[in-house]
């Protein structure tokens, strides 16, 4: 047993050493093979890696919204939110644990001589909790300042460093729309582009964003879910408590009569052939639009979007999926090209070396040897390229790095890549191998 283990390690060393020789013995060709491979190999692992670090991107931008987070969003100008109403569905809704009436403007800020216009959100004090939010410096407002419509202030981590150059603005204060307000924190930064773009801007107490504003309504309510199943839940319970308030709901017992005129009543102007749409997710490339049907309403523009931000993030990364794909795809082709070309040399050699080929059969070499040493070559050329073609993709991923896009290294591409590199060149050396394995000794010396 220990001898004929021996006698087929002798063979296969003598193989490899065979196969090295006649990838060395022809350099140009054997690097033209092993460059299409490694090009092959780099579009792969250089285009996922692109197409990965947009899908990481995508997915940290919107998880920085917060997690378990409803959006509740009046689209149409005839429909309005009451700043109350964010505690009453907290009250009425199973799962919903925070809501935030949310106001949104912008107004012109002073700083000792620093003057601009600045963006102002207007929140409770239970935003850090909705939108995960932490605090890097002094606190949040409380509720008692919300009451009292406290001129406080929450400032954005960018402009707390642009105001006093990496100093705590914490008890200092800033003049906004003509008002002195006292500076009581300083939020965590969230990054560039992420969470709307939070560190640009000055968080105030909604009912002072409301005076400054002009308004008694708001445009956006935003909650926080227990979990991801009881945000899936809330939205469907949103979905039933705003139709039945816009009287859209055929099925609610107490539809509202147009004549009551309220808020948001279809009875006003601008209402005809509306319609309210609960969504799980905003619609996003590659993902299809979830509505739910409306009886006896012919639906126009939307009166109202619920959004369930969980949803957004998953059909975002579904999306970005499919596109890194594609991408895999596409640069896949220029694989199978060098697969191609690894045969192609391969049946060259055949033909050039069917004098070698008879010399090794007349001095005893077998099939499963000649046979074992063309597959060794192709997987020579075909691992060389693979090396080559991985190193060259993270040098190309650096290089787009560099230049501002978003990329990481997939190491998921470069196992797939490798392995298909691998397999191509085990697969198109295959027919070369058995035909070179195949030549009668005595036909192959008499060529």
């Amino acid at each position: 047993m220990g001898k004929g283990i021996k006698s087929l390690w002798v063979r296969f060393w003598f193989s490899a050493q065979m196969a090295a020789h006649g990838v060395l013995a022809n350099p140009l060709r054997s690097a033209l093979t092993i460059l299409g491979v490694a090009i092959g190999v780099a579009s792969i692992v250089s285009l996922m890696g692109i197409g990965e670090g947009a899908r990481q991107a995508v997915v940290r931008q919107f998880e920085s919204l917060g997690t378990n987070v409803i959006v509740i969003k009046a689209e149409d100008p005839s429909v309005t939110l009451e700043p109350e109403q964010a505690q009453e569905l907290v009250e009425r809704v199973d799962g919903l644990e925070l809501a935030t009436p949310v106001v949104k403007t912008e107004k012109p800020i002073r700083w000792r001589r620093t003057r601009g216009n600045g963006e102002l959100l207007g929140v409770n004090n239970q935003f850090p909790e909705i939108r995960d939010q932490e605090v890097v410096s002094g606190h949040f407002f409380t509720s008692f300042h919300v009451e009292q419509r406290a001129p406080v202030a929450v400032l954005g981590y960018h402009i707390a460093q642009g105001l006093m150059g990496g100093r705590s603005p914490v008890g200092q204060t800033i003049i906004i729309d003509g008002y002195t307000f006292r500076i009581t924190g300083v939020l965590a930064p969230k990054g560039a582009g992420q969470a709307e773009g939070i560190d640009d801007m000055i968080v105030i107490p909604y009912t002072t964003a409301l005076k400054l504003a002009s308004q008694k309504t708001v445009e956006e309510i935003w909650g926080k879910a227990q979990d991801p199943k009881a945000a899936d839940l809330a939205v469907v319970q949103l979905g039933r408590i705003f139709r039945r308030q816009l009287g859209l709901d055929q099925k609610a017992p107490t539809p509202v009569p147009p004549s009551q005129g309220g808020a948001g009543m279809p009875g006003e102007p601008g209402m005809e052939g509306g319609g309210i749409i609960v969504e799980e997710a905003i619609p996003v490339p590659g993902s299809e639009e979830r509505q739910e049907e409306i009886p006896g309403i012919n639906t126009g523009k939307d009166l109202i979007t619920i959004t369930n931000l969980n949803q957004l993030v998953e059909e975002a990364d579904k999306a970005n999926r499919v596109m890194t794909l594609l991408l895999g795809g596409i640069a896949a082709v220029s694989l199978l090209v060098g697969g191609l070309g690894i045969m192609n040399i391969m049946l060259v050699a055949v033909t050039e070396r069917t004098k070698e080929i008879g010399v090794r059969r007349a001095i005893g070499a077998k099939q499963g040897d000649l046979l074992t040493q063309f597959l060794l070559e192709a997987l020579y050329l075909s691992g060389i390229g693979a090396i080559a073609g991985v190193a060259a993709g993270i040098w190309g991923i650096n290089v787009f790095a560099r230049y501002g896009f978003e990329t990481a290294i997939s190491f998921q591409a470069i196992q797939i890549s490798t392995l298909v590199a691998m397999g191509a060149g085990l697969l198109f050396g295959v027919y070369p191998a058995i035909s070179a394995s195949s030549v009668p000794p005595v036909e192959a010396l008499r060529r």
